[in-house]
């Protein structure tokens, strides 16, 4: 039987801080990247963003072709495995990265940490398994909070370990990632009971057959094209925003983590705070929705921001849109059977790889486009205008998967 999550508190903490780490050890790294790049490159800021969108590329394109596997892999093997293992294989990442001489190796630290990108997915599972179908929005909510938590943790870290040197913070996320490893080693209990687990299967465990499984389920497919185009926007922020602060306000390292620190705060208290609020009030479907069209509003925004001081006072406006996340996976989570949560995650890890795949080399060239000496047509903040567009065509296509499915059950 799967265990409650009261009699599993040692093992949620651990799988929230698994989270927080992963978003941590991204934070942490961000406001020394683009100083990073053009060191070991010789390129300006426009060319290091592009340098810095193959690194995105090469970290979604394994989490793409990985997380199915994964995802399945603990569907037969159990979640606790797989968490130990992503975890061990991050902590390596940040090492190899923290001695990357060149950009060659710098790609090959991230082609290593797309290939454990599945910490996420495989601890969505893990909540899935431990917590009724009715809380699972508010648990995966949590989830959510953990990131952005980690996201005020990482940037300011970042921002100050980076005065030792921009190689200083791959080796303080590497110690973090390792030492909770060791901890997940010991107090880590296994989430999926033995007579729920399903056989290893490859046509299955790709992302072809994950997601191929997946929308044999009645009314999934328009879920899952919600999710891509939510998400191919949302990704605009992590690709974009450190070059965006310093081309348009000329942010050092330390304020680029403070923004994203700030960012980080409301992050959390949306996913901690607001969903479980708006959950009690509100349909799921109605707080997707919601989610949807102020992420859009939040984007567009930013074309009219002109003063650094009013961008961090319109931060807390643009964190709303994390109330879409939670409220979609708990739609779809009780859409599946319990032992096939694994691979649902899996399907889900596969279409956000492809989204981290296609947004930062899209939102990349964007952003040159716009930020090239020679343009006509100079808007930093032009890439969030088309990011917002993005947004909301995803509002007719999940209004479509919601009627569906309400007429499905």
């Amino acid at each position: 039987m799967s265990q409650t999550p009261e009699k599993n508190t040692k093992a949620i903490w651990f799988i929230l801080f698994t989270v927080f780490l992963d978003a941590m050890g991204i934070g942490i790294i961000m406001p020394v990247l683009p100083d990073l790049i053009q060191d070991i490159s010789g390129t300006n800021l426009g060319q290091a963003a592009i340098l810095g969108g193959y690194l995105s590329f090469i970290y979604a394109f394994m989490q793409f072709l990985a997380a199915p596997t994964l995802g399945n892999l603990s569907d037969r093997y159990g979640r606790r495995p797989v968490l130990l293992v992503s975890l061990a294989m991050l902590g390596l990442d940040y090492i190899i990265m923290g001695f990357a001489p060149n950009f060659a190796l710098l790609f090959i630290g991230r082609l290593i940490a797309g290939i454990a990108g599945a910490t996420h997915s495989t601890a969505s599972a893990y909540i899935a398994d431990v917590s009724a179908p009715d809380k699972r929005s508010q648990y995966f909510g949590l989830i959510g909070a953990a990131f952005g938590i980690g996201f005020v943790a990482g940037p300011i870290i970042g921002g100050l370990v980076a005065e030792f040197g921009t190689r200083a913070p791959f080796f303080a996320a590497a110690i973090l990632v390792l030492i909770n490893f060791f901890y997940g080693l010991f107090i880590l209990p296994e989430s999926l009971a033995k007579e729920k687990r399903r056989p290893f299967e490859w046509k299955r465990a790709n992302p072809a057959g994950s997601l191929l499984q997946a929308m044999k389920i009645p009314g999934l497919l328009l879920f899952f094209a919600a999710f891509f185009l939510y998400h191919l926007a949302e990704h605009v922020y992590p690709s974009i925003w450190v070059y965006y602060g310093k081309e348009a306000f000329a942010w050092s390292s330390a304020e680029v983590g403070l923004s994203l620190g700030v960012f980080g705060i409301f992050y959390a208290a949306v996913q901690a705070g607001l969903i479980r609020y708006l959950l009690r009030i509100m349909k799921e479907s109605s707080v997707a929705l919601l989610g949807l069209l102020l992420n859009a509003m939040g984007m567009a925004g930013l074309l009219f921001i002109t003063q650094s001081w009013i961008l961090f006072a319109y931060l807390p406006f643009t964190a709303l849109g994390g109330i879409v996340n939670p409220a979609l996976q708990g739609i779809m989570s009780r859409s599946v059977s319990e032992e096939a949560q694994g691979e649902l995650q899996g399907a889900l890890a596969s279409i956000l790889g492809v989204t981290t795949i296609l947004s930062p080399l899209i939102m990349t060239q964007i952003f040159n486009l716009f930020t090239t000496p020679d343009t006509s047509y100079y808007h930093p903040a032009g890439v969030f205008g088309i990011a917002a567009i993005i947004t909301l065509f995803a509002i007719p296509v999940l209004w479509k998967a919601l009627k569906t499915h309400a007429r499905l059950r």
